[in-house]
């Protein structure tokens, strides 16, 4: 995406501080890989409904997958990375790039 004047415009789903932390967490996991949800809370040192918020961003946005379930009879919640969430994870991280003129290239 290119701003007025040719610069790039940043995903604004993933450029909240939270949200970003969010994704870049999930995005070091192998595809397919997912983290419970109380383990990405600890990573994230975020409150369980704060976390909830910005992961309903992003499920929102197809971004990441939250699969409720249960181990046994104890409720479980799992969070992966969509294939469309690694794309605008590797989008945002380009275009942040060529925004403070770096464009990836060791410049």
């Amino acid at each position: 995406m290119s701003g007025a004047i040719g610069l790039p415009e940043l995903d604004p789903v993933i450029h909240a501080q939270a949200r970003l932390r969010v994704v870049a967490a999930l995005s070091a996991l192998a595809d397919g890989d997912r983290l419970a949800f109380p383990r990405l809370q600890g990573l994230l040192d975020m409150t369980a409904g704060n976390l909830s918020t910005h992961l309903r961003k992003l499920e929102e946005a197809g971004y990441v997958e939250v699969e409720k379930t249960h181990q046994g009879r104890t409720p479980a919640t799992f969070v992966a990375l969509t294939r469309r969430g690694r794309v605008a994870f590797e989008q945002y991280t380009e275009d942040l790039r060529a925004l403070l003129g770096t464009g990836g290239e060791g410049g």
